[in-house]
Order: structure tokens, then sequence, then C-alpha cells
């Protein structure tokens, strides 16, 4: 008898001990969901510190992916209960205007919210971006705005295009990031139409047609590309680019609306070897 209490006191020991220790790791890797990630901005109102983070170094023209966390004061506690909406506004000399965003919302970590923006330009000495975080706090509202400095893409290469329709409407569309190999890539783009100078509302079910081409390997494409069709659950549109080598790619396309009438792009041909409308990629 005394054998057996043994027994159930060591096995209720190892379970409470394999419990702690699943929920001490799993504070850990919550508590460094961002470490490799880049601390772009702090922005700062009544206590509070917002900080934004990016897989990238800077915030770049194009497809922007932005994790925020909130907390207040010197605290090392990140706050689980903030709502955030945002607007990036550019300053021009002559005009300001927005770009397209998506909405702000919590990930799997309660303290970790997550968001996009797309920028179309750069700034410059005499032009630059500018961010405001709206948030609540038990039903607080408060507003957050600082300057931030958007640059061009180091490699140069277009990842966003700015354009007007065969329908007399602005649209935007940006390639998400990806990481090219010599096989079937899985591709993803963002579309929006320019309601107005603020507001750049998703455009749904249109399709982007792609044709891949190497200029500097006699204008070769490649087989198995599928189109970019739109995706209702987190709304982008998404197919698979195949890459047959390494180098530099333009990625011609054609985009067509729900109607099947072409907006922007053209075939290639032998007369026509690109499109007006394309994505660039070199690895």
């Amino acid at each position: 008898m005394k054998s057996f209490k043994l027994i159930l006191v060591a096995i209720i020991l190892s379970v409470t001990f394999s419990s702690c220790t699943k929920d001490d790791d799993s504070s850990v890797d919550n508590e460094n969901l961002l470490a490799n990630y880049t601390l772009l901005k702090t922005l700062k109102s009544n206590n509070y510190n917002i900080e934004v983070y990016s897989e990238e170094e800077e915030f770049t023209v194009g497809y922007n992916e932005l994790f925020i966390r909130i907390k207040e004061g010197t605290s090392e506690n990140y706050l689980p209960n903030a709502e955030f909406s945002w607007k990036p506004i550019m300053h021009m000399t002559q005009m300001v205007h927005s770009c397209p965003k998506s909405e702000i919302v919590k990930i799997k970590n309660e303290s970790i919210y997550k968001g996009y923006i797309v920028f179309q330009m750069p700034g410059n000495t005499d032009e630059y971006w500018e961010l405001t975080i709206n948030f609540s706090i038990d039903n607080k509202e408060y507003k957050a705005t600082t300057q931030i400095d958007v640059k061009a893409p180091l490699d140069d290469k277009r990842r966003v295009n700015t354009f007007m329709g065969s329908d007399d409407s602005r649209y935007v569309l940006a390639m998400l990031p990806i990481n090219p190999k010599v096989s079937l890539n899985d591709f993803s783009a963002v579309l929006f139409k320019m309601e107005n100078m603020m507001n750049f509302p998703i455009v749904e079910n249109y399709k982007v047609m792609l044709d891949p081409r190497m200029p500097g390997m006699g204008n070769h494409s490649s087989p198995n590309n599928v189109d970019l069709i739109y995706d209702t659950n987190d709304k982008t549109y998404k197919g698979k680019l195949s890459l047959t080598m390494t180098g530099y790619w333009k990625i011609n396309l054609k985009l067509i609306n729900d109607v099947a009438e072409t907006i922007k792009g053209e075939d290639i041909t032998e007369e026509n070897p690109e499109s007006s409308l394309f994505f660039e990629l070199e690895f």
C-alpha cells in the first residue's frame, strides 16, 4: 500500500511539472514572438507607447505587413484589450492623399495586433508620409501621430502599380512579399479602387492574369502559371508563379473585371514584348 502511494505521488508530481513546463514555454514563446522583427517606430500618446514592428528593416513602397504592441508608461506589460485604427497620409507639395490599408486585428497572442499598408510612393526631402494611429482602452479614445520615412525598394523593382483603368477608375495593385525559388511559387496580390484621395476599398472578384518573362533570355515564359483569383477568406488574389531559372523576371499582368473586360494590361506577342501592367523579381 505504501509503495502504491509513493507511485501515485510520483505520477502527480510528474504531471504537475509537465503542465508547468508547458505553461512556461508558452509564456516565453508569446513574449518573444516579435524578437526577430524590426521595431520601425514608437508612437507616444497619454502615457501609452505604441510599437510598430515589421519583418522588413524599414517602411517601403508597396505592401507592408505591420505588427503593433502597446504598453503603458514604463511598464513592460503589453496590453491585450486595445482597439486600433490607422490613417497614413502623404503630404505632397500641392496636395495630400492616403493609401490602401487593412483593418488592424488581434493575432493569436492577444497583446499583438497586425495589419498592412500599401504605400504607393516614397517620401523625399519636401514630401513625407505621416501615420496616425487611433486607439481605445477601457472605452477611452486616444490618438498618436508621427512622421514616417517610406523608402523605395533597395533593388528598385516594381512591387506596386497605380494606374487608370479602361473604366476611368484609378486602381492600386500590389504584390505580397515572396521568397522566389526555381519552382512553382505561391503568388499573391491585393487590389484596390481609388474612391477618392482618402479611401481605397478592396476590389473583389476580378482576375489577374500572369505571363512571366525573362527579357534578358529571349523573353521566354514559363509553364503551369495559375492566374490570380480572389480569395474571400483573406481578401487577397492568389495563384501560382512558375520560375524556371534564377535571374531577372518581368511578371506581365492583365487585370480582368467581373464581367470579363480588360481593365489594364496587354497580351505578350512578338510585336508587344511587355505589358503596361507588371511586377518585377530578381533572384
